[in-house]
């Protein structure tokens, strides 16, 4: 089912998809439906690789800095 909205691009983005749907024989609703949809496969690859290292220990950004100061790194 398809269902119709309307999207406000930035010119030369539209201009962009356009050019991209002539060069690729796809409409340009095609070619956002299968953005839009890989973006949301990412994300759900993301979720998956969060879950699997939620029990990992964290260090902040701050301390593994000092870290590699301390062991010469820096």
């Amino acid at each position: 089912m398809s269902v119709r909205t309307t999207v406000t691009f930035e010119e030369d983005i539209l201009k962009l998809l356009k050019l991209k749907a002539v060069e690729t024989s796809h409409s340009v609703s095609q070619l956002i439906n299968a953005l839009v949809i890989d973006s949301f496969r990412e994300d759900s690859q993301d979720l998956k690789v969060f879950e699997e290292r939620k029990d990992e220990e964290s260090i902040s950004f701050e301390s593994f800095m000092k870290k590699l100061e301390a062991d010469g790194k820096l």
